[in-house]
């Protein structure tokens, strides 16, 4: 099995060799052609459209930094095209930049990476105290219409480089806009990986995942927002830090009490790099800015591995809000992760209930463009 200590090697390892390979001078195509640091996505010279601007680690795009480029695309609808590389850097998109995308210019995802390493528990540098769990988030999108291609966000803090630090939420991106989508994107961390929430309690954000992969453990897919997971892959990790199980939560919902739709997983699947058994499929997170939060999950049509607990699938994160109060369900999944061997544990849909857990329910009238 991988050590913690190396995943930071493994999750660099894409990025590096497709940035040497958009940055070699030799011809890199049959065809003699020097290879396009952008791919088929134009370059500063050949734009898309004048909405466009393209970002490269060595100079050869407008800007070799994500969050420069998010300062200059002000307005709506623009597009930042971004090469091969590691850009390690935190970035933060306020909510004007309506109708922003982001593009990876090569066909793998893990050819682009977004990467830094602060935990809630990380001193600020000029001393006013910790960043909390949001603000250890890599990346933050704050805008409605935001789209991501081919992206992976990831938060590289380790607990095994600082074994002092008890705020460990690490998060690689936290979404907040209303119509947030992502294709073939990757999400990478620990604990609290994958974002989902919303710009305020009372606000309703709808995001769409579709192909994507992310991994950690404990509670690394969180929040609030009503979020679609199609088609993804999640994987639970080693914890060399325990000992017993559980070693962590793959959900952990928080929806508002007046949303009917929280997440949902639909043809997914669930694998794990940890003994059998030693993972939950999720646990109710009622955080203390919302007490009457009714956190919502169905999986459904989903592949659950081993890695599951099959017999205690669900936890509960505090006392006074038990999983059973709140709205989980499950349908027609499979696997040795998804066995029924205590029904109560596991509450199914019937026929006419998984009807109305779709995508087109959750989403309603906004159609994601794949």
């Amino acid at each position: 099995m991988p050590s913690h200590l190396s995943r930071r090697n493994v999750l660099l390892a894409g990025a590096a060799a497709g940035s040497a390979l958009a940055l070699s001078a030799a011809p890199a195509h049959a065809h003699g052609r020097p290879r396009r640091p952008f791919g088929r996505y134009g370059s500063p010279s050949a734009r898309l459209t004048s909405t466009t601007l393209y970002v490269h680690p060595r100079g050869a795009g407008d800007f070799t930094g994500l969050q420069a480029a998010v300062d200059a695309a002000t307005g709506t609808g623009r597009t930042l095209v971004i090469a091969p590389g590691v850009y390690r850097e935190t970035v933060s998109v306020p909510a004007d930049r309506t109708g922003m995308t982001w593009i990876g210019a090569s066909e793998d995802p893990r050819d682009v990476v977004v990467v830094f390493d602060n935990a809630a528990g990380t001193p600020k540098p000029d001393g006013s105290g910790t960043y909390g769990t949001s603000g250890s988030a890599t990346t933050t999108l704050r805008p409605d219409g935001f789209t991501a291609r081919r992206i992976t966000f990831a938060n590289d803090w380790l607990r095994a480089d600082h074994p002092g630090v008890s705020g460990t939420q690490a998060v690689a991106v936290k979404v907040m806009g209303d119509r947030s989508a992502f294709f073939d994107c990757r999400f990478l961390g620990h604990q609290d990986t994958l974002y989902a929430d919303s710009a305020s309690l009372g606000t309703v954000a709808r995001q769409y995942f579709a192909r994507c992969y992310a991994e950690g453990d404990v509670d690394f897919v969180f929040g609030r927002a009503t979020a679609v997971f199609e088609d993804c892959d999640f994987r639970t990790l080693i914890r060399p830090d325990l000992t017993s199980a559980p070693f962590g939560f793959v959900f952990a919902p928080s929806t508002a009490v007046a949303n009917p739709h929280g997440f949902l997983v639909t043809r997914s699947r669930i694998s794990s790099e940890a003994p059998d058994g030693y993972y939950k499929l999720a646990r109710p997170w009622v955080p203390s800015s919302d007490p009457t939060a009714r956190p919502m999950l169905t999986v459904r049509d989903t592949h659950l591995g081993a890695g599951i607990d099959a017999v205690a699938p669900y936890g509960t994160m505090s006392s006074g809000h038990p999983w059973q109060d709140q709205r989980f369900a499950e349908y027609r999944n499979t696997g040795p992760g998804a066995v029924v061997t205590v029904p109560a544990n596991r509450p199914q849909l019937t026929p006419a209930q998984a009807a109305a857990h779709t995508r087109q329910a959750w989403l309603g009238d906004w159609r994601p463009q794949a």
